[in-house]
């Protein structure tokens, strides 16, 4: 049983990355007021840019990964923690925590509703990130 989940989420993983790579995100990153999150890349050194859904609450912007450690931006963030977010139309600098330990189901009840819709439905592998904010 538990080889046929893993499968199931394995093919998951592979369909929704493709949809949201092709379709999803080069059209999101255009917009103005979508949220943003800039990583490095871990191999190539470039900027990468991926729409998210989270909220920022004082110093501190929080997000959940759907695929956990299998995001490519969560291993650009473990190879290089500096990021950008881009939070209403306006760049923010800051250093991304991956927080295995958190809850991220009891995180996403205090995130943007139709998102954290998303991350639980189309997820395999939850995870929290935070993001310490720099004070300009």
């Amino acid at each position: 049983m538990l080889a046929g989940m893993s499968r199931y989420a394995d093919l998951k993983h592979r369909a929704v990355t493709t949809f949201q790579r092709h379709v999803a995100n080069p059209v999101l990153r255009r917009l103005p007021l979508q949220t943003v999150l800039e990583t490095t890349g871990r191999t190539s050194g470039l900027p990468r840019r991926t729409p998210v859904g989270g909220r920022r609450v004082g110093d501190s912007f929080w997000l959940v990964s759907e695929f956990g450690e299998r995001s490519q931006y969560v291993r650009n963030i473990r190879a290089d923690p500096r990021v950008r977010v881009r939070i209403r139309g306006r760049w923010y600098e800051g250093t991304a925590h991956l927080l295995p330990g958190d809850d991220p189901v009891a995180r996403l009840r205090g995130l943007p509703r139709l998102n954290s819709a998303a991350v639980r439905a189309l997820g395999t592998d939850l995870l929290t990130v935070r993001v310490a904010l720099k004070r300009r």
